[in-house]
């Protein structure tokens, strides 16, 4: 049966970027108590950007409940993120933290390699992480804005997907984090909608060109998503009414995306390559 996630009217609640989850009112829901594991991706290795918080952290607690080892990558929310570690230790797996900017391309080959040392290999790469902030004007985004948009959206996914391939076995897979802004972009979103489209087309071609050695690549859009994103980036009205214009009425939970990611990195679905999963409450997604 579905929880019965919260529904806006949301309260004021203006945060600093990138947010905090437990400030968050309501507090978002990553299947902390509510996802359970079957051992789909049991002793597999992964890596999840952005698992500190939102989409990321939900993925994985799910993927090490399904058996997965995982190292997270985050900017600096050292406290969350050690949150997040503890819950996949809970669950006997081994987790890995990773701080630092992922703008940089050094770093992204630094986290891949951490990876492979510290769990022993990889067969998962979730490219999750994000930046977006909202301007009502094109002439307000500034070129520091949309060149850090671009490097910590696009760039960093070009960065880590060519250090991680290498390493990677047939039947591995990489799953990017696209959006509905991918296909119907949100003009106050500009610079973030104009990314997320380059993500999609990144995955189409990423597919094919990597059909031959065995690897997967998919994406899933989220439509709105009640993350720290949310209050830490977008105007006060937005946050309050938030996720009341799809049919669902509500934002979706961090929770609820999770087992898209199990799917597209579990093994047995082989012949998927190339797709979006949208995950949108009910609107539909051209």
């Amino acid at each position: 049966m579905t929880p019965d996630y919260p529904k806006p009217p949301f309260p004021a609640q203006k945060q600093p970027t990138p947010g905090s989850t437990d400030a968050m009112q309501p507090r978002p829901d990553h299947g902390e108590t509510s996802y359970k594991g079957s051992g789909k991706l049991k002793g597999m290795k992964a890596v999840i950007t952005g698992g500190d918080s939102g989409i990321g952290r939900a993925v994985a607690i799910a993927f090490a409940r399904e058996g997965a080892d995982v190292l997270i990558a985050f900017l600096n929310e050292t406290e969350e993120a050690t949150e997040v570690k503890k819950l996949i230790e809970k669950e006997g797996r081994k987790a890995v933290l990773m701080p630092g900017d992922l703008q940089d391309a050094k770093h992204c080959r630094e986290v891949i390699k951490k990876a492979v040392d510290g769990l022993g290999g990889l067969d998962i790469l979730v490219n999750n992480a994000a930046h977006q902030a909202t301007f009502r004007d094109i002439g307000d985004i500034s070129d520091e804005e949309w060149e850090k948009t671009f490097r910590t959206n696009i760039h960093s996914m070009f960065y880590l997907t060519k250090a991680a391939v290498p390493h990677m076995k047939p039947g591995s897979a990489i799953i990017n984090t696209a959006s509905v802004n991918s296909d119907m972009p949100n003009p106050m979103l500009l610079a973030y909608a104009t990314t997320k489209g380059a993500i999609q087309n990144f995955t189409g071609g990423l597919a094919q060109m990597l059909a031959e050695k065995g690897i997967r690549a998919n994406a899933v859009a989220p439509g709105p998503i009640w993350t720290p994103l949310i209050p830490s980036t977008m105007p006060d009205d937005a946050v309050k009414n938030f996720g009341k214009q799809v049919p669902m009425k509500r934002p979706g939970q961090p929770a609820e995306l999770a087992t898209a990611y199990v799917m597209l990195a579990d093994p047995l679905s082989s012949y998927t390559s190339g797709t979006t999963i949208a995950v949108t409450g009910g609107k539909p997604f051209i």
